[in-house]
């Protein structure tokens, strides 16, 4: 007897759950710093997880993380959130088939975020005992992040309002894990203004209008030029004046 069309269509077959989960980071007290909440009940009751939850009906991937981060743990001010990975090992949780989507997330230095009482910020250098696979996604976090400093301006989303060059630098060197000596990190910042003046470079820089695609383009003609000793260049952009080093 031939199957009967569509028959594929309606047959029903076991599904996985689906949650949703952001490794959220921070440069707090020199050193990048992941947002955790300890688990009061089983599975993994008193370890730490990354926050999150169940994707629900019509939401997309996106509009669950944001909702749980701003209900759950009250972050709204992201600078920064992308994808970062989906995990779908059948045995990641103990009590159901669950995939997780992970998303990596960036607050602004300065930004401080009024915690529920079971939520705090913990070195990502010395993770305290992670619950699921926490543990490895929050670590694929700070390796993305790490990775995207050599090609994009990723960097600025760690950086509050205004900064300064200093400044800048020492979140590069947190974000990275490493003492950068004075000569590792180059900063090259201009900004022609329509008098022709030029920005002291010492000045605070504001970071409004930044883009992944449009690297301080609002400001005028830039060029902002970080060589570390992992990578040669952050990004450029036209550039009319530049003054060589004194």
């Amino acid at each position: 007897m031939g199957r009967k069309p569509g028959a594929e269509l309606t047959t029903l077959r076991p599904a996985p759950t689906h949650v949703t989960l952001a490794v959220v980071l921070q440069v707090r007290e020199g050193t990048l710093q992941v947002l955790l909440w300890e688990r009061a009940r089983d599975p993994f009751a008193g370890a730490w997880s990354l926050p999150g939850g169940y994707l629900h009906p019509g939401e997309t991937l996106e509009e669950s993380i944001r909702t749980h981060l701003a209900e759950k743990v009250d972050v709204r001010e992201l600078s920064h959130l992308e994808q970062l990975e989906t995990r779908g090992d059948p045995d990641r949780s103990p009590h159901e088939w669950q995939l997780a989507t992970a998303y990596l997330g960036l607050v602004p230095s300065g930004v401080d975020p009024e915690l529920p009482e079971d939520t705090a910020w913990h070195r990502v250098d010395a993770l305290p005992a992670m619950a699921f696979d926490h543990g490895p996604i929050t670590r694929d976090g700070r390796e993305r992040l790490r990775a995207k400093l050599s090609y994009s301006n990723i960097g600025f989303a760690l950086a509050p309002e205004e900064f300064t060059l200093s400044e800048l630098r020492d979140l590069y060197a947190a974000a990275l894990g490493a003492t950068l000596l004075a000569g590792a990190i180059v900063t090259i910042l201009v900004v022609s203004t329509g008098s022709g003046d030029i920005v002291p470079s010492a000045s605070p820089i504001p970071v409004s209008g930044f883009g992944n695609d449009d690297l301080l383009r609002p400001l005028g003609a830039v060029l902002v030029l970080v060589a570390t000793l992992w990578f040669a260049a952050l990004a450029a952009t036209r550039v009319d004046r530049v003054d060589p080093p004194s």
